[in-house]
Parts: structure tokens; C-alpha cells; sequence
């Protein structure tokens, strides 16, 4: 297995984390199973994950196409050996009165994105056929884009994204952690919604909650705002400087069923800005002062990965 000086590549290139937003993502959360012969097949993969999008995307190459792929903290060291990322460790869980935010199982992390739902699927048939009995899936959710970029609540979601540079700063390891640069920390969390629940607040009642307007999606002025406001909660500022995130939560639900959902996913430089967002969020800032969405959404899973360079993947599928 590599070590440090072969894993540092100052010529690094990223996974496609800052892809643009699509209509239609896959989110594949697999756990792996013990063998030597399951942890190669793992390792294969990185090094063949380039060439299975390439086959899959030139069947329609304006389809927009594109895969990141994660590793959790307890699945690293038996894949690939030291070093670790410095800040990877497995999503910690986080309870407050009747809130939770739970820690579920999961090694490995797919987020494949791409104009069509076909493009998505048939490269998570490629990846699973892949690896075959070397993983078990733990969780499977197709997420489609809802009208104007809203969530099953009926807000816009994603306005601050950072765009260009500024989204690169935001989401890329830097010289802070050398041999994983051009990595990128990801926190998924899977929200069921309580959209009776919901839909009997009025519209000014659920504005107040996300703290901007629901047809406009305009930031509410902060004379009106309330301090428990979602948007107050997830804006973390450091040394005078809001730090950011990348966000590209997808709706998911099944009608018939009654579930409906929405699938957080961020990418950050580290995990402690999307871990103090989800403090805030749960326990509240100050404690007591909590996002009142959680009033009508429910965290099923939750998981923390670190997504490597595409170079170090290629370099993992040759050892």
C-alpha cells in the first residue's frame, strides 16, 4: 500500500465536487464486507471509476454526467493504509431534546448527478456490478430537481452556494493537509418531512422558520428574522468572514407511500463547518435556540466521508 511521499501529488486533480447542479442525482451509500478480496475489488474500482463514466457519458455527452466518490473513516485505513485525511472521522451524532441526528453506517459514498435519471442509473448498475459481493448496500435514493430548484417544502434550496473560485476555496483541501489535496470532506443526511404538518403553518409562519420568502426566496431583513431562522443557524462566520459550503440536496419521495424527502449533501474544505451547522441546527445558538424545521423533519441516516482526489483514486486502482 502507498505510502505518504506516493500518495502527495502537488499536481493533483479534484473529483468533479463543484459540478454544476443537475436535474436528476443518485445517492449510493455502501458498507464494505471483511476480506482482503472485497477491499481489492474497492480499490479496483477507484482506479476504474474514470473509464466506467467515460463509457456511460459518451452515450449522450451533453448529458452532464459526473460521479464523487467517498470513503468513511472506519472503511480508510483497511482500503488504503496510512496517511488519513487529518479531519476524517465517522459523523458523530447529535441529540437535543426530542432531536436527533443520527450516525448510520456507511464506508463507501456514490453521488452521481446528470441531466437524466437513465445516465444516473446505469452508471450506479456499473459501479454495483463492479464490486459486487465486496459490498452491501445501505442505502439507495434517486433525487430529481423540483421545478425551480425547490425542496418538497416548497422553498428554493442552495441560494448562497459559492460559485467559481470561491466554490473551490470552499470545498477543496488545501496546503492545510498536503497529501489530500484537492480532497473534499461530504456530510449526507437523508430528512423525511411531516408535510401535513407543514402545510397547516401559513405561509408568513413557515417564511419565518426558513428565514426567506417562499415565493421570491428573498432573505428575510433582519429586523424580522428570527434568530432560530434555518438560514440564520447554517451561516457560520469566522474572524469577521462568512465560511461556506456547497450544497446539492435533491428531493426524493414515493407518493403512494407518504414519504417525502429531501437528501442533504455538502462538500467542505472540513468537516467542523458542516458539523457547527448541524450543532446549530439541532441544539441552537445559543442551546434551546434550534431550527424549528426540525419541528417537521426527521434525519434517517447520517454519514461523514472524505472524498480523495481523482489522482489519488487512480493511483489506489494501481497498487
Amino acid at each position: 500500500m502507498r505510502g505518504p511521499e506516493a500518495v502527495h501529488d502537488p499536481r493533483a486533480v479534484a473529483q468533479p465536487v463543484a459540478a454544476p447542479l443537475t436535474r436528476a442525482a443518485m445517492f449510493l451509500v455502501a458498507t464494505g464486507n471483511p476480506g482482503l478480496d472485497n477491499r481489492a475489488a474497492v480499490r479496483s474500482l477507484c482506479g476504474d471509476l474514470s473509464a466506467l463514466l467515460r463509457a456511460v457519458d459518451f452515450r449522450d455527452l451533453e448529458g452532464g454526467l459526473s460521479c464523487v466518490a467517498g470513503f468513511g473513516s472506519e472503511a480508510w485505513d483497511g482500503l488504503f493504509g496510512p496517511p488519513r485525511p487529518a479531519e476524517l472521522h465517522k459523523f458523530r451524532e447529535i441529540r437535543a431534546g426530542t432531536r436527533l441526528a443520527v450516525s448510520t453506517p456507511g464506508d463507501l459514498l456514490f453521488h452521481i448527478r446528470a441531466k437524466r435519471m437513465d445516465l444516473c442509473f446505469e452508471l450506479a448498475m456499473q459501479i454495483m456490478a463492479r464490486l459486487g459481493d465486496a459490498v452491501s448496500p445501505s442505502d439507495e435514493v434517486h433525487g430529481f430537481r423540483y421545478f425551480d430548484d425547490r425542496d418538497l417544502l416548497g422553498f428554493v434550496d442552495g441560494t448562497e452556494n459559492p460559485r467559481g473560485e470561491a466554490a473551490t476555496d470552499a470545498v477543496l483541501v488545501g496546503e492545510e493537509d498536503p497529501a489530500f489535496a484537492c480532497g473534499s470532506y461530504v456530510v449526507v443526511q437523508k430528512y423525511l418531512h411531516d408535510l401535513d404538518g407543514w402545510n397547516a403553518f401559513s405561509t408568513e409562519a413557515q417564511e419565518r422558520i426558513i428565514g426567506r420568502t417562499k415565493l421570491s426566496n428573498i432573505e428575510l431583513n433582519d429586523s424580522v428574522k428570527p434568530t432560530s431562522a434555518h438560514s440564520a443557524l447554517t451561516t457560520i462566520v469566522e474572524n469577521g468572514k462568512e465560511i461556506k459550503i456547497l450544497r446539492d440536496n435533491m428531493p426524493f419521495g414515493r407518493a403512494a407511500h407518504g414519504e417525502f424527502g429531501t437528501y442533504f449533501i455538502g462538500y467542505s474544505r472540513s468537516p467542523r463547518t458542516l458539523e457547527q451547522m448541524l450543532e446549530n441546527m439541532f441544539v441552537g445558538r445559543p442551546p434551546g435556540n434550534y431550527d424549528r424545521m426540525l419541528d417537521f423533519s426527521r434525519a434517517v441516516t447520517g454519514n461523514l466521508f472524505f472524498a480523495p482526489s481523482l489522482t489519488f483514486l487512480e493511483a489506489m486502482g494501481e497498487d
